[in-house]
């Protein structure tokens, strides 16, 4: 079990910790909004990586050969749904930088953005070919334990999370520091130009 849930939590900080698009996004996100909305969409990306490791193990070789044909299709997917997020980050920065100071911002609802990104992880087919390239190569064509397949979704999602939760929490502080409105701005369009950059990235790789 103790092996499990070593290789859990190695794969879990393996696919979380290069920070790309989605970490982008869920920095500026918290920074623009609360920390509690920070941790829903953190929360939202760790569980479509624990969703990604159970697929994994239930699949095994499987995964790879019925995700291989869409792979491409599923990148163009993601990298669209990042453009969109993008844009739409940067135009309601600059709604928000023009209108008046007596104008309520309506925040992003903490369910809402555990929805949103935990919908652009799943899209994203990096996720379940690099799970599924660890579990195969795992087995080895041994039988595992129910148990320490339970051990190695359950770590991974929490090395995800405790990850994803560090990156929000740094956007909180981005937040805090950032109080003005044209320092919001700024880090809004940059945030959106980074994820841009990243989308057309995916797609040219």
């Amino acid at each position: 079990m103790s092996g499990a849930l070593l290789a859990g939590l190695l794969a879990g900080y393996g696919i979380a910790i290069p920070v790309g698009a989605v970490g982008t996004y869920l920095v500026a996100l918290t920074a623009r909004t609360s920390l509690r909305t920070g941790l829903a969409a953190a929360m939202g990306v760790a569980t479509a990586d624990g969703v990604y490791a159970l697929v994994a193990v239930l699949g095994g070789a499987a995964i790879a050969g019925v995700i291989a044909p869409f792979a491409g299709p599923l990148r163009l997917v993601s990298a669209a749904v990042l453009v969109v997020l993008a844009a739409y980050g940067a135009l309601r920065a600059v709604r928000s930088h023009r209108a008046p100071a007596t104008r309520p911002v309506t925040p992003l609802a903490p369910g809402r953005a555990y929805v949103s990104l935990l919908g652009i992880t799943l899209v994203n087919p990096a996720t379940v070919v690099y799970f599924t390239a660890l579990v195969v190569g795992d087995r080895a064509g041994a039988a595992v334990p129910v148990l320490d397949q339970a051990v190695f979704v359950l770590a991974a999602f929490a090395a995800s999370a405790s990850w994803q939760a560090a990156l929000a929490g740094g956007g909180a502080l981005l937040g805090r520091v950032l109080t003005g409105a044209r320092g919001r701005l700024v880090t809004a369009l940059v945030s959106s130009a980074v994820i841009t950059a990243l989308a057309v990235r995916l797609v040219l790789s």
